[in-house]
């Protein structure tokens, strides 16, 4: 039986790597990378730090490589993998999903490492 990426992901970001490193290592493989490759590449967009939450941003750069690829734009892709993301988690901006400024939290850094690779990989399945 085949693990998900959500699971994988899941696995890796319990190991301490952040959710964008998480996300994008779950994704490696197809994206011609190695796991270090991939934590490296997503650091910048870890913890907020380009406001989207991180695993939201590394789901975003996958569907943009695998667009890419086969000479689609992404905006379409990513347009619709952040309507799904918002459908069940609210928003995309990190500070609002982890209760920033005394805020209720809306999902856990993890749940958004889970969200977003379920969502990317039923997504790659429409590419």
């Amino acid at each position: 039986m085949s693990v998900s990426a959500k699971e994988r992901a899941s696995s890796i970001h319990a190991k301490g790597y952040s959710c964008s490193g998480a996300v994008l290592a779950a994704f490696a493989d197809e994206l011609g990378m190695s796991d270090r490759q991939a934590v490296r590449t997503a650091a910048p967009m870890a913890g907020g730090a380009k406001i989207k939450c991180g695993a939201v941003l590394a789901a975003e750069y996958v569907l943009d490589k695998k667009a890419n690829e086969q000479g689609n734009s992404s905006a379409d892709f990513i347009s619709k993998f952040e309507k799904r993301f918002k459908e069940e988690n609210t928003s995309v901006i990190c500070r609002e999903l982890r209760g920033g400024l005394g805020a209720p939290r809306l999902r856990s850094c993890r749940g958004c490492v889970e969200d977003s690779a379920d969502i990317l990989e039923q997504m790659l399945k429409e590419l």
